[in-house]
């Protein structure tokens, strides 16, 4: 299929947006599965409709927020590489005496991804552990 239109840039150009569209939307739906949320929980972290996420699951987010999603996603890969997935849900709503006593979920809602990822590579920095 591709192949059939390597002579026409603007279609690539189409094709390689839809495909990042697809991969981010996936990202979300994967973070959500592993976060033990539903859609309706995703909009309320995300402050938006039910109905923004399940465009953003088909569509893909919207570009503002990318960054967020990506920050995100990278929290996630550390959750699942060192946590069971069944224990994931309850970590994230665990309130965390390091964050002043939020949780990430918290941190989520107040839209500081930033510090949700800082917060995930800091519970797995196993090498500032003395033994």
């Amino acid at each position: 299929m591709v192949a059939s239109h390597a002579h026409d840039p603007a279609w690539l150009d189409a094709f390689a947006a839809a495909v990042d569209r697809y991969r981010a939307g996936n990202s979300l739906a994967r973070t959500m599965r592993a976060w033990g949320g539903s859609q309706a929980e995703a909009a309320r972290l995300f402050g938006v409709s039910r109905q923004a996420v399940g465009k953003w699951l088909r569509n893909g987010p919207p570009v503002e927020r990318a960054i967020a999603l990506a920050d995100l996603a990278a929290a996630t890969d550390l959750l699942l590489h060192y946590l069971k997935p069944d224990r994931i849900p309850a970590v994230v709503r665990r309130p965390v005496p390091a964050l002043g006593g939020l949780s990430l979920t918290d941190l989520l809602t107040r839209g500081d991804t930033a510090a949700l990822l800082d917060a995930c590579r800091d519970m797995f920095a196993f090498e500032r552990v003395s033994t």
